[in-house]
């Protein structure tokens, strides 16, 4: 749930992987089919992309196949127990650090905490990041995702809406798949913001035995009703876009004007008034165009977030968004009725960053979390961020946390 633009610099084919045959519960038997092993990182960046024959959903259907691109930065061991899994956001991908080519406006996301001598050293950490199913930004070059946007083997055109509903459970699943294709059984920690503090906590919950240490960033347990009717909103511009033709778009034109009014009001609520009011005054984005007496004209932080929309819509598919809100509306940890009983079955000791201007995950709600975490004696920190970004300081902001991240990581 950020308002990132990135980078274009296409996958390279060569960096594919092809897993055994996986399904559902069956990711554990997975054999190991290569060793991953990478030079000290250099802060360049590159995008690999793993692929599954088939997965069996949690709803029990069949996606086959399966790409999700990943990136890695720093050298994993011969007994590959340095790992440590990132996690994304929304409208994010696996780019978290470093930069695919030196004239990159700008790094992956988190590159002011991943790096050598940096809180998640490459020097002494293997620090890999996944794209999700249903990756919003399906039409990125450097994104592998599998979704509605991808071809259906069995008709040779895109899936549509007859691609199978995803929960943050199969995110965490094909990521576990990724991780032992590469012979990794344990996680020095996972890490995520948002979407990700999500994935980090189903993560820890459901895999408690590989899960050495948690650290959700700006994310709660469960979402909550506010938060489903966010989400709705959000989606609610794509669906009365008549080019949306109930998810059927791909051989006509795509629902964009549906799609840049919701990615406007996920950037509009993943901030804070606070930004708004000391980025922007009353200004007209066209000086010659009073927004008093012209019914088409505009103020200039409506010009501006229109423009970030339109920037971002051209590497996002609309059907996509819709999904992913599916997915964060379904989350509760554990995948169960009950979030007491989803938390309780997290071990890891946990470090809990969030804002307490968030507009996204309310602040009461990440503190229950913690409290529902720690009521069986799980040991857990929770750590606020400051700022003016609101739910957007989890990541403009973490390196606020550096040095906590740091010595959690040690301890």
């Amino acid at each position: 749930m950020h308002d990132s633009i990135e980078s274009s610099t296409p996958l390279t084919p060569g960096h594919s992987h092809r897993a055994c045959r996986l399904a559902g519960a069956g990711l554990a038997a997975c054999l190991l089919l290569f060793s991953t092993t990478t030079a000290a990182w250099d802060g360049r960046a590159e995008k690999q992309v793993f692929e599954m024959e088939e997965y069996t959903t949690v709803g029990g259907e069949t996606i086959a196949p399966v790409r999700i691109g990943w990136e890695a930065y720093g050298e994993l061991n011969e007994a590959k127990d340095i790992a440590i899994l990132i996690t994304h956001f929304f409208s994010g991908t696996s780019h978290a650090a470093g930069r695919y080519a030196e004239d990159d406006a700008a790094p992956g996301y988190w590159d002011a905490i991943i790096g050598p001598g940096k809180p998640l050293d490459t020097d002494e950490y293997y620090v890999i990041a996944s794209d999700t199913l249903v990756n919003l930004n399906a039409h990125d070059p450097n994104v592998a995702t599998t979704g509605p946007a991808t071809t259906n083997p069995e008709t040779g055109a895109p899936w549509g809406t007859d691609f199978p509903l995803v929960t943050i459970r199969d995110f965490v699943e094909v990521q576990k798949a990724l991780l032992e294709s590469q012979g990794i059984e344990r996680l020095h920690a996972v890490m995520g913001a948002s979407m990700g503090a999500l994935q980090a906590y189903e993560w820890a919950s459901a895999y408690p035995d590989q899960v050495e240490r948690l650290i959700p960033v700006i994310g709660g347990g469960e979402t909550d009703p506010w938060l489903l009717a966010t989400l709705s909103a959000w989606g609610a511009p794509i669906r009365l876009d008549p080019n949306w033709n109930e998810g059927d778009y791909y051989a006509g034109e795509p629902p964009l004007d549906g799609l840049r009014e919701s990615l406007k009001l996920v950037t509009l609520d993943a901030n804070h008034w606070q930004w708004a009011n000391a980025t922007f005054d009353r200004s007209w984005a066209d000086e010659d165009a009073d927004p008093t007496r012209e019914l088409e004209a505009r103020y200039a932080i409506e010009q501006t977030l229109d423009d970030i929309a339109a920037s971002r819509a051209e590497l996002a598919d609309a059907n996509h968004l819709l999904y992913l809100v599916k997915a964060n509306q379904a989350f509760i940890t554990g995948h169960g009725e009950s979030l007491a009983e989803g938390l309780a079955r997290i071990e890891a000791p946990t470090l809990i960053l969030y804002s307490e201007d968030d507009l996204v995950f309310a602040p009461p709600g990440i503190r229950r979390t913690a409290e529902l975490i720690e009521a069986d004696g799980t040991e857990v920190e929770l750590v606020a961020l400051e700022g003016n970004r609101g739910h957007l300081d989890g990541v403009v902001a973490i390196d606020q946390a550096g040095d906590r991240i740091r010595a959690f990581l040690a301890e």
